[in-house]
């Protein structure tokens, strides 16, 4: 039986205040064009003339990796695995003090604006290019995924127009990235978490309504597995754990907050290491609240379908579906809610794309032009600004097809159709479902018993979160055994005794 994917469309309220967000978002880059006009310099435009302060500087951090994708995806992941994922709060401490004591020094006192300039200073140019090409190709394939798979998952639950959200959302972005450079992406950045942060609430605060108050949602969590906060289970095979979050989620981050030119571009672009090193930690406190606001969204959405998930009875066809699909199914007596939910979808794919953006700018400008050339600050901040609709083109075509393998030992936790029987008295659609008619979930995890490889039981399920330590420890690893066997270990030593006396100071 086909379910329809779409509950609710759009009202004019929806797109009003959808709109109204862009609207916001493009004048502040136009205010910023303006107030700068008389600054085009090459490193006022990618650095903010380094006179930025701690807060706005602390909430664009906490933006420019909070994406549409983690609006959607990490409520979904809470439904379907539990509130063990809200550890990430943990694992953000260690990354901010890390980043804060550790990189962030080093990269302020160099004065540098691409970190890859690091790498030449270390090695050579050599090195920088390679590593300045793998940023630039990582970042495009990255920032196409978080532009179009939010947009398609909203389309095909919301009914929103699929190419007018990319095109119009990539409009804006280019608009007030080009006109008013970093001043302009951190300073909407600010206003795209506020956005954010409502978005949230306007759901979480009508499912409490719905469910009966915070302590029923907390109970039928409970009853439903999804309290799984301190699962000490050691298996590196297991998705999420205490260890998995913790150890392998600081790693993880700490590349990020460490080293991503995104994040490095904005702490150094604060008027003195104090506001640099303060911008971190107020940051901390945002990622908290996103964090909170995402998870307790994800119990919502459990309380809301405990005897019915859309998913296994195939009324949405990927889970990143289901928290529009219950926006749409819980707000859509109330015009312009759902579009303020939408609002901030889109608020997390524009802060992430204009930070993406504008860090391919500067690692663009800094480590392949400039090098290379002779260009006048005038020159170079034109060049700058016609970067950013190239990239912003390129990164929005860079979407591509593929096919999603569902692995046995994520093992996520129990969800049941039993409760399936709805009428027009309810819904605005005529259905109903039986809970014995195999989903396409069951389908796959069946069709995946059948042969697998020794693999797929042991490396390819491995925790996604210990990828980016087996990295790190491999690299340090290979990199102390050539560093001896080409007698460079000496020099070594000096290196990391030099750092640690910078930060020390």
């Amino acid at each position: 039986f086909a379910f329809p994917r779409v509950i609710g469309s759009f009202v004019a309220a929806d797109y009003a205040v959808f709109a109204l967000m862009l609207l916001v978002s493009a004048a502040i880059g136009m205010y910023y064009a303006i107030v700068g006009r008389g600054q085009s310099s090459s490193r006022e435009f990618l650095m903010g003339g380094q006179s930025m302060t701690a807060v706005p500087v602390a909430l664009s951090l906490t933006a420019s990796f909070m994406s549409a994708i983690t609006v959607l995806a990490t409520p979904a992941e809470v439904y379907r695995y539990g509130a063990s994922y809200g550890l990430f709060s943990l694992s953000y401490v260690l990354v901010v003090v890390v980043s804060s004591e550790v990189f962030l020094p080093v990269f302020y006192r160099l004065g540098i604006t691409s970190t890859y300039e690091y790498l030449e200073i270390r090695f050579n140019r050599a090195t920088r290019l390679l590593g300045t090409v793998m940023f630039i190709v990582q970042t495009m394939l990255y920032t196409g995924i978080v532009i179009y798979a939010p947009a398609l998952a909203l389309n095909q639950v919301t009914g929103m127009d699929l190419w007018g959200a990319v095109i119009s959302t990539g409009v804006v972005c280019t608009f007030y990235c080009a006109m008013g450079g970093l001043k302009a992406v951190v300073w909407t950045d600010v206003f795209q978490v506020g956005i954010m942060v409502a978005g949230f609430l306007s759901v979480i605060i009508r499912a409490v309504v719905l469910q009966g108050g915070v302590s029923n949602i907390l109970n039928h969590a409970e009853l439903g597995g999804r309290l799984n906060f301190w699962d000490f289970d050691a298996s590196p095979l297991r998705k999420y754990t205490f260890w998995t979050i913790t150890f392998g989620g600081t790693f993880v981050w700490t590349s990020i907050y460490g080293i991503n030119q995104a994040q490095v571009q904005r702490y150094i672009s604060c008027k003195s290491m104090t506001h640099a090193k303060m911008s971190l930690y107020i940051n901390l406190l945002g990622l908290w609240i996103i964090m909170l606001c995402s998870v307790f969204a994800g119990l919502c959405l459990y309380s809301v379908y405990k005897h019915c998930d859309p998913w296994t009875a195939g009324m949405v066809s990927a889970p990143d579906q289901l928290m529009p699909y219950m926006v749409m199914d819980i707000l859509r007596d109330y015009p312009g809610l759902p579009g303020l939910f939408v609002a901030a979808a889109y608020s997390g794919t524009l802060s992430t794309v204009s930070s993406s953006v504008n860090a391919l700018a500067a690692v663009t400008i800094e480590d392949l032009i400039k090098p290379y050339t002779h260009m006048t600050e005038k020159h170079l901040y034109a060049t700058q600004q016609k970067e950013y609709v190239l990239l912003h083109k390129i990164c929005c075509l860079e979407v591509r097809n593929s096919k999603i393998c569902l692995c046995l030992l994520l093992r996520p936790l129990g969800l049941t159709t039993h409760g399936c029987n709805f009428t027009t008295a309810a819904y605005a659609f005529n259905w109903t479902t039986s809970p014995t008619e195999p989903s396409l979930y069951t389908t796959v995890l069946q069709q995946n018993t059948a042969e697998r490889p020794f693999l797929a039981d042991n490396w390819y399920s491995l925790s996604y979160l210990y990828f980016s330590p087996i990295g790190t420890l491999t690299t340090l690893a290979v990199g102390l055994v050539v560093s001896l066997l080409s007698g460079t270990l000496p020099q070594m030593v000096v290196l990391l005794l030099t750092i640690l006396h910078v930060v020390s100071n």
